[in-house]
């Protein structure tokens, strides 16, 4: 069922809301857990600031009045500026992708070439949606050398080119600062009132349950410490916090002494379908 972004955004946002939904599918992903989130975000806050943007799905449904975006995969905010800044060209370039093995293929290759790098903004994001919209179960997933390695999905028609939506989602992002960057940066950023959330990559709850490589690197345990620190440190600056993450021993003790709360969510993206229920996750606060 799609939720409704306007119907969900609450009073501290903006006065005029959009009615959009993300425009990628991201492993991951919080639609299924807005109704748990927004009960949960301050009553008031200065400005919103996300530094794992993803697929953004509590940013549109509380399109804050000022925000700002961070992930640190350049190619995922390449595509929301892109959507922001240059939709009518974006609608132009999507045109031109079909729904076939063999271009899936051919288009997927391209970020193996030397000369990639140098593509055009709307063409690269073309490229990400198009991929995002047509590989397994719409993962996004790099290997060592950070070139996309998702497999072909198998779906009946998948919509690449939503006018509807990607003309809403640029809409609601006009008011947003778009950057790439770690997430250790929001420190740096964050001012005493902001509001941050983070939804990083999940701690796995088993051997297989690792969906942690969006950029070369992954996100491991140590990374998991190290946001940890990130939040002890917007504590001490007086930044209002909340966090998403599965439901492990390691996280509950990381985030000891903070407001951790178990909230079942429905989880979409699994290479098994009888894994895609709903299963307990965690929201942590320090307000």
């Amino acid at each position: 069922m799609t939720t409704d972004c306007a119907a969900l955004a609450d009073s501290d946002t903006s006065s005029t809301k959009i009615e959009c939904r993300p425009f990628l599918k991201w492993a991951g992903g919080k639609t299924q857990l807005l109704p748990q989130l927004l009960k949960r975000t301050p009553t008031s806050y200065n400005r919103y600031l996300e530094p794992f943007l993803g697929g953004g799905a509590l940013y549109f449904a509380m399109q804050p009045k000022s925000a700002y975006l961070a992930d640190y995969n350049p190619e995922l905010i390449n595509c929301f500026e892109v959507v922001r800044d240059q939709l009518p060209a974006l609608k132009e370039e999507l045109k031109k992708y079909r729904y076939d093995k063999d271009m899936y293929y051919e288009v997927r290759e391209l970020d193996r070439k030397a000369d990639y790098a140098s593509t055009a903004p709307v063409a690269r994001a073309a490229r990400f949606i198009y991929l995002n919209k047509t590989c397994f179960n719409g993962l996004y997933r790099v290997n060592s050398k950070g070139h996309f390695n998702v497999p072909f999905g198998a779906y009946k028609d998948p919509t690449i080119l939503d006018v509807p939506n990607l003309t809403a989602c640029g809409n609601a992002l006009q008011s947003a600062i778009l950057t790439v960057g770690s997430f250790e940066d929001i420190v740096e950023v964050a001012e005493k009132d902001d509001f941050v959330y983070f939804d990083p990559p999940y701690a796995p709850t088993s051997e297989t349950a690792d969906f942690t490589q969006y950029v070369s690197g992954g996100f491991d345990e140590s990374s998991q410490e190290i946001l940890l620190l990130t939040c002890l440190k917007l504590h001490q600056k007086g930044v209002k916090w909340m966090l998403s993450n599965s439901n492990t021993n390691i996280i509950q003790e990381l985030y000891r002494g903070f407001k951790v709360e178990t909230v079942e969510a429905g989880r979409a993206i699994n290479s098994k379908a009888d894994k895609r229920g709903p299963i307990l996750e965690l929201v942590i606060r320090n307000y």
